[in-house]
């Protein structure tokens, strides 16, 4: 499979009145079309501040990024619904605001709409739906301006454990079923263990690849929610456990 996403070298400093801080360093790291990873690290890693970059909306102190597609999408902790819009205006915003109300982005809009369940809703305030139908709507309003890579950060943190479970199978198979690039930044090492295809470990700050650790589960635990009973999910879930603590 050809690369849509190239880091070499990257490293990140932030600068304040009191000095330096050394976030990110010597990150080198090729993703795949079509690809789903996960990363993972001790808090204040640097993981977000990854993502933040691969994104552009900052600049590495060091390094090249070489991103081969057109358009990323961002997917943050809060879905940011706006309540004084219906669902179907939340998800049009981005297009709204690009100019690409069009035919074409409006069909593709009502089929994830009726493919996702949330036909019936559109209609509807943020208000009046669970958190997880809430992040199904975030997710098609980002996958509405047809993004080749989608950056998750912490998407599923602020739902109960049960939604989480339920809405992290949602997510995954949406992405997949969309056939997009992946990156997911998590705490939960369950989480990052049953959807990714790989798990990069990152050391405390400065963040560096520790480890990057291939992921297979037979076929008949196609799902995040299946791979955690899964008979290589204990070992996996060592594994990434012994890299991170």
């Amino acid at each position: 499979m050809n690369n849509i996403l190239e880091l070499k070298n990257v490293d990140y400093t932030y600068h304040t009145p009191q000095g330096e801080t050394n976030a990110l360093s010597n990150i080198s790291l090729c993703i795949e079309d079509g690809e789903f990873i996960s990363i993972v690290g001790p808090s204040g890693c640097g993981k977000s501040t990854l993502l933040s970059i691969i994104a552009g909306l900052i600049k590495p102190s060091n390094g090249t990024i070489k991103f081969k597609g057109n358009n990323i999408g961002y997917m943050l902790q809060k879905d940011h619904l706006f309540e004084w819009r219906s669902i179907y205006k939340n998800i049009t915003l981005g297009l709204e605001i690009q100019n690409k109300l069009d035919k074409s982005h409006i069909e593709n809009v009502n089929n994830m709409l009726s493919t996702y369940g949330l036909e019936r809703f559109k209609n509807s305030r943020p208000s009046e739906l669970s958190g997880g139908m809430r992040q199904r709507a975030a997710l098609i309003r980002t996958l509405a301006l047809e993004p080749d890579l989608l950056l998750l950060d912490e998407p599923f943190s602020a739902l109960d454990y049960q939604t989480r479970l339920q809405v992290c199978d949602d997510i995954y198979s949406i992405i997949k079923k969309e056939g997009k690039t992946a990156i997911l930044v998590t705490h939960d090492l369950s989480e990052a263990i049953s959807i990714g295809g790989r798990v990069i470990v990152l050391t405390k700050r400065p963040g560096k690849i520790k480890k990057i650790i291939d992921l297979k589960y037979p076929e008949e635990y196609s799902t995040p929610f299946l791979a955690r009973n899964a008979p290589e999910f204990k070992n996996y879930f060592n594994l990434v456990w012994k890299e991170v603590k």
